[in-house]
């Protein structure tokens, strides 16, 4: 299945030869993922002309992707029991699953990483791309809520658990250095690849789908959250805060945290559990604010929210402090408040600081500034620094041969 555009290069100002072969390598591909970096492998696959693989594919098969009936290679994790349901629990083959795909025959290689694509082995030959996510937050950034939130991280399975984390950080290392440019999807990722790697990105936004929502400026008196109701989403503090101030909170995601976040929940707080992107997104467009306490690598739906209009009380670190504009830092063009900590004070007194600026906000603004995050921009940056890297690595390649 060809893209909608010939070639990575044809109608386009790029330098890289028409002949070049790619190969777009993520780590897995179900009707279940469906988060930013299935976005960015949907948007790349629409721009340039590369076969797909990954350790498991069930979505060529779904006739409902926009990947069915696409030939897409994939490892032996694919037949093994259990797999649809989330490779996750076959962590201590992934390394060696992703080692095993055979690229040697493509140019280019484009990783989509946020666990183990990143560890493609390639040769002097090829040119290896990595869009980074996320180092693996498992191994790195969420070892100790892992464990402690894991049965495996306690007793004597603890302690191999806590191995495993070891030598999994270990190969996450030597396989960062088989990519030859990172390019990291926030100045926050960057920051966290130079920490857990030593090595340097540049950074380029996620591609968001700004054209699905609709900019509304009459707002209904309730705010919204949305995200998987997980532990590290911090949901728990923010319907606290709600408990407390008495204002209507609508909660919509489904996870591990439901039950709980039901049982704490007072009247004034609707938790819905899962929606349809249809309902999801009217909801977007009604909301008084938008309210967000994760600590998020980029954080689509902060923009989404933007993009119907709607200002975003968000915790301040992370992707949020790069797509939300502080009102009281940004007067004319402010598209939400940052709270310092996940807490439900902090929750609390970002909600009260909201309301005092709450007539300020202009949802036009609001959504011109997610406007900066649409799929054009990715597609135009992406392809600068394709280009970029290629000369510069086409270069080195010459130099080291002893031909310049």
């Amino acid at each position: 299945m060809k893209p909608p555009y010939p070639s990575v290069l044809e109608n386009t100002p790029f330098n890289i030869p028409s002949n070049i072969t790619y190969a777009l390598v993520h780590e897995w591909l179900t009707p279940k993922a469906t988060g930013g970096s299935e976005l960015v492998v949907k948007e790349i696959l629409q721009f340039v002309d590369a076969d797909l693989y990954a350790l498991i594919d069930f979505e060529s098969t779904n006739p409902h992707s926009y990947l069915y009936q696409r030939k897409i290679g994939t490892t032996f994790l694919q037949n093994l029991p259990g797999v649809k349901g989330g490779v996750q629990k076959y962590l201590p083959l992934m390394p060696i699953a992703i080692e095993q795909l055979d690229l040697r025959h493509y140019d280019v290689i484009l990783s989509s990483a946020h666990a183990v694509a990143k560890g493609i082995l390639t040769t002097p030959q090829q040119l290896h791309l990595c869009y980074c996510h996320t180092p693996m937050r498992y191994a790195w950034d969420l070892t100790f809520d892992y464990l402690h939130q894991s049965r495996l991280g306690q007793g004597i399975p603890g302690i191999f658990t806590r191995y495993l984390l070891h030598r999994l950080r270990q190969w996450d290392v030597i396989s960062a250095n088989r990519v030859d440019y990172f390019i990291a999807n926030s100045h926050f990722t960057a920051s966290r690849i130079w920490r857990s790697y030593r090595r340097r990105a540049d950074v380029v936004y996620p591609p968001v789908n700004i054209d699905r929502f609709t900019c509304t400026a009459n707002k209904e008196d309730f705010y919204l959250t949305v995200c998987r109701l997980v532990g590290y989403k911090q949901v728990a503090p923010i319907v606290e805060a709600f408990n407390l101030n008495g204002k209507n909170l609508v909660v919509i995601g489904t996870g591990t945290e439901l039950q709980k976040l039901q049982q704490i929940a007072k009247p004034n707080v609707t938790i819905l559990g899962y929606q349809p992107d249809t309902v999801v997104q009217d909801y977007l467009a009604r909301a008084r604010a938008f309210v967000y306490a994760a600590c998020e690598d980029f954080g689509i739906v902060l923009v989404e929210a933007q993009a119907c209009g709607t200002p975003v009380i968000a915790y301040g670190v992370g992707g949020a402090a790069e797509t939300v504009l502080d009102i009281r830092s940004h007067p004319d063009c402010g598209t939400g408040i940052l709270f310092p900590a996940q807490t439900t004070a902090a929750i609390l007194t970002a909600v009260a600081t909201f309301e005092t600026y709450h007539q300020q906000f202009q949802s036009e603004l609001i959504r011109t500034h997610a406007e900066s995050f649409a799929a054009p921009v990715f597609r135009s940056q992406y392809l600068s620094l394709v280009d970029r890297y290629y000369q510069q690595w086409k270069l080195g390649t010459q130099t080291r041969a002893g031909r310049v």
